[in-house]
Formats: C-alpha cells, sequence, structure tokens
C-alpha cells in the first residue's frame, strides 16, 4: 500500500471514529447506527461497509487503534518500577482517549444495559491489558500473565470511572486513582506471592503484580 493510501486509510478510521463518538454522545448506544456514524464522519455507506459491519465493530476497532497508539508510543526507559511503567501505559491510553471523551461518557452510561455488548468488550478490555502488561514489559502469558491481565483489568476499570468524573485540565483526580488502584494491586499481588510475603517490609521493593 502507497503512503498515500495508507494516509487516506487513516484518515478514513479517524472521521469514522469521530463520527462514531458523535453519535453516541448525541443519539445514546441504542440510537447509534451505521447510516447516523457515516453521516456524521461523512463517508458513503459503500466506505462504511468496507470498514465494519455494525456499530460494535467499530467499537472493537477504536479499542484496537487505541491499543496501537499506546504500543507504538512506548520507549523502554531505564530504572523505572513496573509500577512507574504501568502508571505511565495506563495515562497515555487515557490520552488518546481524550479527544472522545464526551461520547465516551455516554457510551458508559448506557453500557449496562447492553448485556452482549459487555461480553464481547470485556473480552476486548482483556487482550488490551494484556498488551499494555506488555508495554509495561510484564509478561502477559499463562498463568502468571492471566492474574496480571485481570489485575490490571481492574485497576483499568477503576482508573476509568474517575476519569470519567474528573473534568479538570490536568487529571489530578484521575492520577490520584490511578495511584491508589496500582498500590492496591501490589499489595494483592504480595499478599498471594509466598516469596513476597517472606521479605521484610522494609526491604520489600514496589512492583505491581510482580515484576
Amino acid at each position: 500500500m502507497s503512503d498515500i493510501s495508507q494516509d487516506s486509510a487513516g484518515a478514513l478510521k479517524a472521521r469514522i471514529f469521530d463520527g462514531l463518538f458523535a453519535v453516541v454522545a448525541e443519539q445514546g448506544w441504542r440510537g447509534t447506527t451505521l447510516s447516523r456514524i457515516a453521516a456524521a464522519s461523512g463517508v458513503s455507506l459503500g466506505e462504511m461497509r468496507g470498514f465494519a459491519s455494525c456499530p460494535e465493530g467499530i467499537m472493537l476497532r477504536y479499542t484496537a487503534m487505541v491499543d496501537r497508539l499506546v504500543l507504538d508510543g512506548t520507549i523502554p526507559t531505564e530504572g523505572e518500577t513496573a509500577r512507574d511503567r504501568l502508571f505511565d501505559v495506563l495515562m497515555r491510553r487515557l490520552d488518546a482517549m481524550q479527544p472522545h471523551r464526551e461520547g465516551i461518557l455516554r457510551f458508559m452510561k448506557d453500557l449496562p444495559f447492553h448485556p452482549f455488548l459487555v461480553l464481547s468488550l470485556g473480552a476486548a478490555m482483556e487482550r488490551s491489558m494484556g498488551w499494555m502488561l506488555e508495554a509495561a514489559g510484564l509478561d502477559s502469558h499463562g498463568p502468571a500473565g492471566l492474574a496480571r491481565i485481570k489485575g490490571l483489568t481492574a485497576v483499568w476499570v477503576y482508573t476509568l470511572r474517575a476519569w470519567l468524573k474528573d473534568d479538570s485540565a490536568d487529571l489530578a483526580a484521575t492520577m490520584a486513582a490511578l495511584d491508589r488502584a496500582l498500590d492496591r494491586a501490589d499489595q494483592v499481588a504480595r499478599s498471594l506471592d509466598p516469596a513476597a510475603r517472606r521479605k521484610p517490609a522494609e526491604a520489600a521493593e514496589p512492583d505491581v503484580m510482580t515484576d
């Protein structure tokens, strides 16, 4: 694919994602249809057909796009703890979502009334958290990786709720909520790790979910 084609495809995706959240913010999820998204995006239904077959599919593609933005922007830094890296990764994830905050807020309010969507997005969220662990230099595979994914998913949900209530420019309340959630996750991980429990409290290095 040529650079021009890649730029065109990227612009199309951006317009469709903008259209999706504009419709959700105005109509709610129940009123979000492909034709309304196409109209709000300024694209034809034919172009929409080539992109996704349902609003749920567009939402899943948006989630994957946010994953890629975080992963592409990850730069390994020497001397950081796992907790530092996770904090950075999740805050950058929220930064990527900030332009669509109004639509996401309405979507999250409507989500409990759509149980099948909850199931599909729940699976996608866990896949995303696996990638966020990898971005932070933590293994997401095997039984230990699955436990980390579950723990980070809980951290993300708690932080996301704080972000949706935080309309400040510096997101101070959101960062404080993420700090608390990571502290709690670290405590839980250590309580389940016999090796960590044997360490003297003053010697234990604070690494979230066992680095």
